[in-house]
């Protein structure tokens, strides 16, 4: 009986090691799978602005063709008789989570497109659909600018 004593102990501290790693494990996978929810979102989210600025710039009354002075233009676009709402709200930035987006300008100022301000590495960094072809081996979600260029 003296030999046996401590077994238990020792089948103890054995579990507790074995729960450990399946727990970080588990943080792990989802830790993972959180950063690609919000890669996706960041995804949605961009093309959303692209499409709205492409919407703005194609709809502009007249044959001058121009770009939104700021973001806050996209929500409501009263240069015509009718008004229109090329966006329903400003979104936030999946990666940071403020409402704040870096913007990508023409040479006079107006908005041509977005990016994130998050400076982290992507995890997807191949396999964009080819209206995103440009994102493809990108450094930093910064890098990732959805901008709408006229064909």
């Amino acid at each position: 009986m003296r030999r046996e004593q401590g077994f238990s102990y020792v089948i103890v501290i054995f579990t507790v090691a074995i729960l450990t790693v399946v727990s970080v494990r588990a943080l792990e996978n989802s830790l993972t799978h959180e950063k690609r929810d919000r890669e996706a979102e960041l995804l949605f989210v961009g093309q959303a602005f692209r499409n709205a600025i492409r919407d703005y710039y194609e709809k502009s009354p007249g044959s001058l063709k121009s770009y939104p002075a700021s973001l806050d233009a996209l929500l409501l676009d009263e240069r015509t008789s009718t008004t229109r709402r090329p966006l329903r709200r400003i979104y936030r930035d999946p990666m940071t989570g403020k409402a704040e987006w870096g913007l990508v300008l023409t040479e006079d100022g107006k908005v041509k497109g977005v990016h994130s301000l998050s400076q982290a590495a992507p995890m997807k960094v191949g396999g964009f659909p080819a209206d995103l072809a440009s994102f493809n081996g990108a450094k930093s979600y910064q890098d990732w600018q959805f901008v709408y260029q006229p064909e």
